[in-house]
């Protein structure tokens, strides 16, 4: 039975939103480096903590790596922590990203994409989030501030439930999400915490009548059954996360899953996408539908860790699809998003033909008559047509 609570309807940048939702879990110690299009985010918890509203302890700190750094060495001390970064921010925090999903410290990081260099571009894309992809971290990202204010709640659940004490990311695009306000719904303070609940740390550095080794040295005889014993605990988040998506759906009303079927149940075509994208798809998608064409849109809201299965699941038995990066893999095969549901759906008995786009790099705009070359070549690709496995979406070039 839905148990929905009291929300208040306000309009926030996607920032703004983050910002309440990391101060709501009552994080213990944020660690904070300025970079755009991220700033505002910490810029606005900040505010909170000079205010009172949070007894946060703000370490700022000379670089991203170093804002990693500190919430690492926060995060085994026992503490529930929050940093933020984008685009070559990240990129700095590369070497503390692994270290803190193989030590298993459930921190939290709004993660607002932007491009990265070169050359140097503030803008939109996803190469920062998927430089990453592979470094241990759950992802979650989002079409508009509602969602990342939502994630931004819901990732504390998952990432420090006792199954699976993971880092997580909540992924928005920047400027697009991050500066433009939006209308959304928020629980009040109360509410939020206590669906996020107390931190309860594994293990702390802390506690001498309990010592911890941490980082160690780790060679060749333990090395490898470490890194399993991590792996193991990646499946594990597809049940825990779909609790709390229950519960989250029962606090809220808003029900969210590891991806959105938009207009699918009949859909003979499908576009996969993530992110702000998603809203002008939806708009095409209904365009053409009017038109009797049977186009679905699959937004994919986890990407890590990946759910092969339910895809595999969902994309089986359509005649076309369609899935856009808005991030390259150079030298590789297709943009991430496409390798991966391309081999989710490798041995399907009635896998559809896949095509990729790569679109929206450095903030190029995705228009909604991208969306309609996109259909357009479905239909074409489901009656037999000729269209090219990789293209280039709105690239002048």
């Amino acid at each position: 039975m839905t148990r929905t609570v009291n929300q208040e309807l306000t309009a926030l940048s996607g920032n703004e939103a983050v910002a309440y939702a990391f101060k709501q879990a009552r994080p213990h110690v944020a660690s904070a480096f300025p970079i755009t299009p991220q700033t505002e985010m910490m810029h606005k918890f900040a505010d909170f903590v000079a205010n009172g509203e949070s007894s946060a302890e703000m370490i700022l700190v000379e670089s991203e790596h170093s804002a990693m750094s500190a919430a690492v060495g926060s995060a085994a001390s026992g503490a529930r922590t929050i940093t933020a970064t984008s685009s070559a921010g990240f990129a700095l925090m590369w070497e503390i990203v692994y270290i803190a999903a193989s030590l298993r410290l459930p921190i939290q990081m709004a993660l607002v994409n932007r491009a990265l260099s070169g050359n140097i571009n503030i803008h939109c894309d996803h190469s920062d989030s998927m430089g990453g992809r592979d470094a241990g971290w759950i992802h979650h990202f989002c079409e508009n501030a509602q969602e990342a204010y939502d994630a931004g709640l819901i990732n504390f659940r998952i990432g420090e439930h006792m199954d699976v004490r993971l880092p997580a990311m909540v992924n928005y695009d920047g400027f697009i999400i991050s500066h433009k306000e939006d209308a959304l719904y928020m629980l009040d303070d109360e509410a939020a915490y206590d669906f996020v609940g107390p931190y309860k740390h594994k293990y702390t550095l802390l506690d001498p009548a309990n010592p911890v080794t941490v980082g160690p040295l780790d060679l060749t005889d333990y090395y490898f059954e470490h890194k399993y014993s991590q792996l193991e605990a990646y499946p594990r988040v597809f049940d825990v996360a779909q609790e709390v998506f229950d519960e989250y759906a029962d606090l809220t009303g808003r029900r969210y899953g590891f991806y959105e079927e938009y207009k699918l149940d009949d859909a003979d075509l499908v576009m996969v996408i993530l992110g702000s994208s998603a809203g002008t798809a939806k708009d095409v998608v209904d365009e053409y539908r009017e038109k009797g064409v049977k186009i679905g849109l699959l937004k994919l809201r986890m990407f890590r860790p990946f759910p092969a299965d339910q895809l595999k699941s969902v994309l089986s038995g359509r005649q076309a699809i369609a899935v856009l990066d808005r991030s390259a893999s150079f030298g590789g095969w297709g943009g991430p998003v496409f390798t991966e549901i391309r081999s989710a759906l490798y041995g399907t008995a009635d896998q559809a033909p896949l095509h990729n786009w790569i679109y929206g790099l450095g903030g190029r705009d995705f228009e909604l008559g991208h969306a309609a070359e996109v259909i357009d070549a479905l239909q074409k690709i489901a009656s037999g047509g000729e269209v090219p496995t990789l293209n280039l979406l709105g690239c002048r070039a």
